[in-house]
């Protein structure tokens, strides 16, 4: 008995884990901190600190309504794919897949590596006509809004007001198509790849009719495709306000279905139009070859 007892006191007591002890051990390996997988996103376009109050606010709406002329855009796109005639206008029979990536980008892209300012730091602004300009090589991720683009920019709700037409006015009427354009000069978003090649809407056209494959990555095509889808989708639903197709090829024309008819182009075109920009705008290429001590070039000089 006392053998016994002596072997029993010999033996260490074991220690039963508890429930919550047993929850703790099994779920250390698995309570690693995870990131999310977005973790760092931006998802907002970043505004300078030099923008005062009121320029930041016009800035920002700007963008949201740059986001919505994008985004409807892309969801015609999404709908109708390339039989969309209005999408045959400005692409041909071009797959829709760039054109969508090209709109998406703005709409649901990262937007860091973007950054709009009001400082003028290199002096543009203070030249006649100057609305805005990217800084090129003086630094890629940059744009400058000037002083001139909040007396002459509008909104999306005055499309088709005011004289407005798509093939007659400026792209740079409204602040959603003038900032789009903007956007893609930006690495981070047109990525050297979505550039401009055409100079006006006609040659949108011919380009189009012609078989080109720059246009479902010419940002003044792209503009004037979105600008046209809201303008016939939302704006004046079934009659848009496309203006004068005098120059347009002959097969462009024959738009019907999603493109205004000929007496509302005719009517629209009888309207006196906001006045043509005076200079077409560079592309990217040229821009960033000006050397970093050089005043940075603009791309939508309009007096």
């Amino acid at each position: 008995m006392y053998k016994a007892l002596l072997l029993a006191a010999a033996v260490p007591a074991l220690t039963i884990p508890t429930p919550t002890q047993l929850d703790t051990r099994q779920a250390a390996p698995f309570q690693q901190e995870m990131s999310a997988w977005d973790a760092g996103a931006v998802s907002a376009y970043p505004i300078h600190s030099s923008c005062n109050a009121t320029q930041r606010a016009q800035i920002a709406a700007g963008l949201n309504e740059t986001i919505l002329l994008a985004d409807h855009a892309k969801q015609h796109v999404l709908r109708w794919g390339n039989s969309s005639e209005l999408y045959q206008k400005y692409f041909g029979e071009l797959p829709p897949y760039e054109v969508i990536g090209a709109l998406d980008i703005i709409v649901n892209g990262d937007k860091s590596g973007v950054l709009f300012r009001c400082d003028n730091p290199d002096g543009n602004c203070q030249q006649a006509g100057w609305a805005g300009h990217w800084r090129g090589s003086n630094a890629t991720s940059e744009t400058v809004i000037c002083d001139l683009s909040y007396q002459r920019r509008r909104w999306l709700s005055s499309m088709c007001g005011l004289g407005y037409t798509v093939a007659d006015s400026p792209t740079n009427t409204f602040w959603a198509s003038d900032l789009m354009h903007r956007l893609y000069h930006i690495p981070a978003v047109g990525g050297g790849y979505i550039e401009h090649w055409i100079e006006t809407y006609e040659d949108a056209l011919t380009f189009a009719t012609n078989g080109s494959t720059t246009n479902t990555h010419d940002s003044d095509v792209l503009q004037y495709f979105a600008l046209d889808a809201y303008a016939y989708d939302i704006a004046v639903p079934g009659t848009g306000c496309t203006g004068s197709e005098s120059a347009a090829p002959a097969q462009a024309q024959s738009s019907t279905s999603a493109t205004p008819s000929a007496s509302a182009a005719s009517s629209a075109s009888s309207v006196p139009a906001v006045p043509a920009a005076t200079s077409a705008s560079p592309s990217a290429s040229q821009v960033a070859s000006q050397t970093s001590s050089a005043p940075a070039e603009h791309e939508a000089h309009e007096v």
